[in-house]
């Protein structure tokens, strides 16, 4: 199966619009356009543009027409088009395969489908279909999926206030205002955790997954605690990035997966993370403990939990249970933990 387009990169003149804004036509997006980049927006896929033309005409264009905020990356100029759809893949974080192209022009569509044969091209005239193509159609459209142009876009603006920061790392840090707000999962969350539980890796504590299923079995156990952790900046949302997921065992709190999106690695929420499922578990009455499973790559989550106040108890086969040492969460610095208790 091929994969979801995750991005559509679009022509504008002749596609987006009939007319070419240099020739001073006053043209405006189609109505199958303004549909197709609306309904694909909601469903969290996103929008870029590679043109031909100048560039300052072509945004305020854009920008007239009310529609420059629905473009994560436009790129327009006299370069071949195949080279800025691979700047647009790459300024993304995104595979080839996963880019779809639209253009009036054969030319330009062969030449893009020459370079970038991973790249799935269509004519202009197929704009009104492209919403029903099942490849423009993700199997579940999450909260997550739905706040994605708005996530990419304050993405942005962060790395390149981050670019022109003169001071430390540990004062950008600072000042970024960091929030995070902790609270159970509820239905709606559960594919973006189970999301999270497959594609983290360095960042879970024990390599556990679980399906919708199971996690919608854990939320409703009176023997198991599934938090969710959002995080914002002054810059905006990061969207749902940690999750964990806590076992009662009698007087126990077995933190049994506690994981954190690749993403936030460098803004050190991790520790934050734990230390809030350490202080719901006292304020219980119960004994923090943590499990960990190592794997090629996750030994920095060991850092994290001794970091935090855990420390080795035993072990069972590749099973490191840990205890906390009783002290008080670490300082967090630089992020604000919100829990339900404040909400």
């Amino acid at each position: 199966m091929t994969p979801t387009v995750k991005c559509l990169v679009w022509d504008l003149d002749d596609t987006l619009w009939k007319g070419v804004v240099l020739e001073r036509d006053d043209a405006a997006p189609t109505p199958e356009a303004l549909r197709a980049l609306r309904t694909l927006d909601e469903r969290g896929i996103l929008h870029a543009v590679a043109s031909r033309g100048e560039y300052g005409p072509a945004a305020a264009h854009l920008r007239e027409h009310g529609v420059a905020d629905l473009f994560c990356a436009v790129e327009v100029g006299w370069g071949p088009k195949s080279a800025a759809v691979r700047r647009i893949a790459e300024g993304l974080n995104i595979g080839l395969d996963t880019v779809a192209f639209v253009d009036n022009d054969p030319v330009e569509r062969a030449e893009v489908a020459a370079v970038l044969p991973e790249v799935r091209c269509y004519p202009a005239d197929r704009l009104a279909g492209l919403p029903e193509l099942p490849e423009f159609t993700p199997p579940v459209v999450t909260r997550e999926a739905r706040q994605r142009r708005e996530l990419y876009r304050a993405e942005r603006r962060r790395t390149d206030a981050e670019d022109g920061f003169t001071g430390t790392g540990t004062a950008f840090l600072a000042s970024l205002g960091l929030v995070m707000t902790v609270r159970r999962a509820s239905e709606e969350d559960l594919a973006r955790a189970h999301e999270l539980t497959v594609r983290t890796h360095q960042l879970n504590t024990t390599g556990r997954t679980y399906g919708m299923a199971e996690l919608r079995r854990l939320c409703a156990s009176d023997r198991h605690e599934v938090l969710v952790a959002e995080l914002r900046d002054r810059f905006g949302g990061y969207g749902t990035i940690g999750l964990t997921v806590s076992e009662f065992r009698g007087a126990d709190s077995v933190l049994l997966l506690s994981l954190m999106s690749c993403r936030v690695m460098s803004r050190g929420v991790g520790t934050a993370l734990i230390g809030h499922a350490v202080g719901r578990a006292r304020a219980a009455g119960r004994r923090p403990l943590a499990e960990f499973v190592p794997t090629d790559v996750n030994r920095v989550m060991l850092v994290t939990l001794r970091f935090a106040g855990f420390a080795v108890a035993g072990t069972d086969g590749e099973r490191v249970l840990l205890a906390h040492d009783g002290s008080a969460p670490p300082h967090t610095g630089h992020v604000t933990v919100v829990g339900e208790e404040t909400l």
